[in-house]
């Protein structure tokens, strides 16, 4: 029996079933029916191998840069540097990609591995994909560009979910996240929740995500702080972002869920073939030259997906072997937020150590 773990690495086992289904409901709620079937077939699909006419999700960087020195962070690497043109997307190619997925593709997500909102057509892209047919436009940042008149930017351009990072409080998430400051984040943070409730909007959600390893020492203050003021709340523990792991056990009979999922454009136009391919080891066709549709159903995709239906299959593809997701999980400790107790997973012999 294949094994396909679904959105395996987003954890957010310290939330409360009311305030998880608060936040589903939000997300979806002005196209509640396409929604349902949307996420219906986030599972369906990897679990039957089903190959749909277009990805269910496009990933598009727009940008491959970042203004930050995070040291677990791959774009501060020199292997990195070298490997991946780091620049942002012009608008151009932003559209012919939309102009093509637009009502065939429900949603995209507007990061990668740099910080999007270096894009100068930062707003324009989250417009552009809107008024063409893109029902869910999300978002991964950093937030230091998140100052209130931004943000009310964003919410008229029409942003669905916008996704910070913030790992630890105060001078832990400002030892990681140099050279922010965690009192101007958390400013940010609450002027966004306050906008939304004086407008009486329910879109975009917004979550915040750690790294465990930032919030170990005090995850039910970290809980506490942006409770409040955000719609949900999780944490991940460190994947090997720096590749530096060598004893690694994997799930039986792995076959990926992305492969059936979504497909993944960087801000040059090239396509790789997941989201975990950070420099470009695996690339599967160029949006410049081809569309999303033919590089979805080419010869070197599908041939991708074949390997990994053989048995451990995965493990013939460099990049495969290294990410995250067909790797084994443990329980590795116990946690309490607000009397509820939960299991912080980890991936079997990963140090939970930030620049490890």
């Amino acid at each position: 029996m294949k094994n396909i773990p679904i959105n395996k690495g987003n954890y957010s086992s310290f939330e409360t079933e009311e305030r998880e289904e608060l936040f589903d409901k939000n997300r979806g709620e002005d196209w509640i029916d396409g929604y349902k079937q949307y996420r219906d077939n986030w599972t369906k699909f990897p679990k039957g191998q089903i190959v749909n006419e277009y990805p269910l999700l496009v990933d598009i960087e727009l940008s491959a840069i970042c203004n930050l020195k995070c040291p677990m962070c791959y774009t501060i690497t020199d292997n990195f540097k070298e490997k991946v043109n780091a620049r942002s997307m012009d608008f151009d190619l932003f559209k012919k990609i939309i102009d093509e997925i637009g009502g065939k593709v429900p949603a995209i997500r507007l990061s990668l591995r740099g910080e999007p909102t270096l894009n100068r057509n930062f707003i324009e892209c989250i417009k552009y994909a809107k008024q063409n047919g893109i029902k869910e436009v999300s978002t991964l940042t950093h937030g230091k560009k998140m100052e209130l008149d931004y943000f009310k930017k964003m919410v008229d351009a029409g942003i669905d979910w916008i996704t910070i990072s913030v790992d630890g409080l105060d001078e832990e998430y400002e030892k990681i996240r140099k050279p922010l400051k965690f009192s101007d984040t958390l400013r940010r943070i609450k002027q966004m929740h306050d906008y939304k409730l004086s407008e009486g909007l329910n879109k975009p959600v917004i979550k915040i995500q750690s790294l465990w390893p930032a919030i170990r020492k005090n995850p039910e203050d970290f809980y506490n702080t942006f409770e409040t003021i955000t719609d949900l709340i999780a944490f991940n523990p460190l994947i090997d972002y720096l590749q530096k792991d060598t004893d690694i056990k994997y799930i039986d009979n792995f076959v990926c869920p992305q492969l059936y999922q979504r497909i993944v454009v960087g801000a040059d136009g090239s396509v790789m073939m997941c989201s975990n391919d950070e420099e470009n080891e695996h690339i599967i066709g160029d949006v410049n030259k081809s569309s999303i549709f033919d590089i979805w159903h080419s010869d070197t995709l599908n041939q991708v997906r074949a390997i990994h239906l053989q048995k451990d299959g995965f493990k013939e593809i460099d990049i495969c072997r290294k990410c995250y997701i067909p790797r084994e999980v443990e329980s590795i400790e116990m946690s309490k937020v607000n009397g509820r107790n939960f299991h912080i997973m980890n991936y079997v012999n990963r140090k939970q150590d930030l620049g490890e």
